[in-house]
């Protein structure tokens, strides 16, 4: 299996889920900063965990190979996503067939790194990701939405998508 840490920052699920896929799988170490992906590329190293891969992409597009991904997890980062319309287009071609997406974040407005949850499903429902499952996390007002990328044929083009009303203005 191949998982896309999307937003890896310092590294801490690109570390454990290198353990969790072991020797067979890899993890794809994506982010839009260069500087965390050099530190966490020396880190892989003293690890010794050979089998994270870096990407480095841009706030529109996370620059990852098609069909490359079996899964991709975004841990408290979707609300720091400037264009999430052209981030989320950008994506889907990496996702394999049968893939999914998992989001994590907070029940708060993006100004206050969040994304509350019907932005979110608004934001990926329009550019054609489906929700499979949404669970509250415990403690912080925190969640996990799980959705499955726009099949192939179905994938809208640019023009096509309508951006959602954000209440709180923030996107």
């Amino acid at each position: 299996m191949t998982v896309g840490d999307i937003g890896a920052g310092s590294g801490y699920h690109t570390v454990k889920l290198s353990r969790l896929v072991g020797p067979a799988g890899s993890v794809v170490a994506q982010d839009v900063t260069r500087d965390y992906l050099i530190e966490l590329a020396r880190r892989t190293e003293r690890l010794k965990l050979t089998n994270v891969q870096f990407a480095l992409g841009e706030p529109h597009d996370p620059h990852l190979p098609a069909s490359s991904l079996d899964a991709a997890i975004l841990v408290h980062m979707y609300h720091e996503i400037a264009q999430p319309y052209a981030f989320l287009y950008n994506l889907a071609p990496a996702l394999k067939q049968g893939a999914r997406v998992g989001i994590v974040d907070l029940e708060l407005p993006t100004s206050k790194h969040g994304t509350p949850i019907e932005l979110l499903r608004c934001e990926l429902t329009a550019v054609g990701y489906r929700e499979v499952a949404t669970y509250k996390l415990a403690g912080d007002g925190g969640y996990l939405a799980v959705f499955s990328p726009p099949e192939v044929a179905a994938r809208k083009s640019p023009r096509e998508i309508v951006a959602c009303a954000d209440p709180a203005g923030t996107r």
